[in-house]
């Protein structure tokens, strides 16, 4: 990987053309149908695009030229030296709620969406850009992005799609060719991000902190258009409360499946939860290794706010805050507005319990016939058996597999260290038989081998951040197999020793 050898930067040279037909026609909807929730902008140019990655089968999904976009043109593209034909970038407005204090103004200070463009599917899908300049909304901050934080966003978004987590991922990522400037001296990048849309809480936040119900309906028409578009022909009223349902559930179904992979999102802040249901933002995120409730990584998180438990009350808290910016168009009467958004907000619990059930459900290998009380039962106490002995959460619920062909000792050696530990295991695989639990094959499809395991994450990081892709494509070619058992896939299946685990921290790159 080329680096950075000048601390001002070059002139950025020209940019090849892209071969005729190498990218899909691009949209602008959101431009077009919301005005005033963005700001065209334009990238800016960097000295020396190279390009990094290419998720060359997301580019065919998209209906884009894979082997175009490898050369030099390529690199320009996704540096942001390139615009596509048709593109009018803008930096998207919106607010947020950052852990709990409210911002009425954020916005894209370090990406541009540059369109959107319909897949070989049919879906309208968002390309975005991800540090490639300054823009209006950057609040004194460089607008530049690091190796290293970019191609996490790599790694944990593709293993989120192996795993069938929704997620936004990354197309590319091009080194800049100059330095960005953080604790130290860092290579900068830029990702490119393909989203079902950037549509997020902090949108509707941004219209309804002004006071503007015209543009907050404005968007809900936008926003239901995209992902809900049988709503699109109800009354605004019914329209507004069918839609927060439907967001709500997607949010109970999203958060659940974070739980049953112990994933830390670590900063679930109102502008980073989407419409769509799709996981967006891999900053200081993390699996956890030994199961803690508690656990947090974010470096920023003093509070623990976000923590592992946490996340499924933050959901339903965002989501309070997604209502109240409805609340104007839900009913004429206030009283009235407030009790439809406290019901769908106060049935969230009931949705996001029935999710986690079923995800538990299929982690456990549970057939039917179903008993909710005593499936939630096996699950929590499954659950309270990995925290009292600190076992590791992946590795574990893997080897329920072995014990499902009757062979409990792999299982028994990662409680054999802690007191109680094995009695504590065989009482619960003995109430666990006795639901009559699906084979080993059902068992391994259900629980992967291979995640982010983070100390593997940061050591490819730290070697791309010195010009090394090795280890990196070596992670995420493991990571897109995270349920095979083949033996070249171990070493990444193996958790970190304990000294690396503990007090480990993630930090959100910015």
């Amino acid at each position: 990987m080329p680096h950075p050898n000048a601390d001002r930067p070059e002139a950025p040279p020209p940019s090849p053309a892209l071969p005729a037909g190498a990218l899909p026609r691009f949209e602008q909807r959101h431009a077009r149908e919301l005005p005033g929730a963005s700001v065209p902008w334009r990238p800016v140019p960097v000295a020396r695009p190279a390009l990094l990655f290419l998720n060359e089968a997301l580019a065919a999904e998209l209906g884009m030229d894979a082997a175009a976009l490898r050369g030099p043109a390529g690199a320009a593209l996704f540096a942001g030296n390139l615009v596509p034909e048709g593109a009018e970038p803008v930096a998207q407005a919106y607010a947020g709620h950052q852990f709990g204090g409210f911002s009425p103004q954020l916005g894209d200070g370090r990406a541009l969406l540059l369109g959107e463009v319909t897949d070989r599917a049919g879906r309208l899908r968002d390309v975005a850009l991800k540090g490639s300049g300054r823009t209006p909304f950057s609040r004194g901050g460089d607008g530049r992005a690091a190796v290293g934080p970019m191609l996490r966003e790599v790694l944990v978004g593709e293993a989120m799609h192996a795993l069938g987590v929704p997620t936004t991922r990354a197309l590319a990522v091009a080194a800049t060719g100059e330095w960005v400037y953080r604790d130290d001296r860092l290579p900068g990048a830029v990702l490119t991000r393909v989203a079902a849309s950037h549509l997020r809480v902090g949108s509707f936040q941004f219209f309804a902190a002004r006071g503007d119900t015209g543009r907050v309906q404005q968007l809900l028409a936008h926003a239901v258009a995209r992902h809900d578009p049988e709503l699109a022909g109800l009354p605004v009223a019914e329209q507004a409360a069918r839609f927060l349902e439907r967001v709500a559930r997607r949010q109970a179904a999203l958060v659940a499946r974070w739980m049953g992979l112990g994933f830390i999102h670590g900063v679930m802040n109102t502008d980073n939860m989407t419409i769509s249901g799709e996981t967006i933002d891999y900053g200081p995120c993390a699996f956890m290794e030994a199961f803690d409730a508690g656990a947090v990584f974010s470096s920023i998180d003093h509070q623990g706010r976000y923590a592992y438990a946490n996340q499924p009350g933050i959901a339903r808290w965002n989501l309070a805050r997604l209502a109240e910016t409805l609340l104007p168009l839900l009913h004429a009467d206030p009283d009235a507005a407030v009790a439809l958004a406290t019901a769908t907000i106060d049935a969230f619990p009931g949705w996001y319990e029935a999710e986690w059930r079923a995800v538990w459900r299929h982690k456990l290998g549970l057939a039917e016939p179903f008993d909710d009380a005593g499936d939630t039962r096996l699950a929590e106490a499954w659950l309270r058996l990995l925290q009292e002995h600190a076992v590791d959460f992946t590795r574990a619920n893997r080897l329920l597999a072995d014990a499902a062909a009757g062979d409990d000792a792999p299982l028994q050696a990662l409680f054999a260290a802690s007191d109680g530990g094995p009695a504590g295991l065989a009482a619960w695989l003995v109430h666990w038989r006795a639901r009559g639990p699906r084979g080993p094959a059902a068992l391994r499809a259900a629980n992967p081998r291979v995640i982010p395991r983070n100390h593997r994450v940061e050591e490819a990081l730290a070697a791309a951040t010195a010009g090394d892709l090795a280890p990196f494509e070596a992670l995420l070619a493991a990571l897109r197999r995270p349920f095979d058992e083949a033996p070249e896939l171990a070493p990444y299946a193996e958790p970190a020793p304990p000294a690396l685990s503990a007090g480990y921290r993630t930090f959100c790159g910015t």
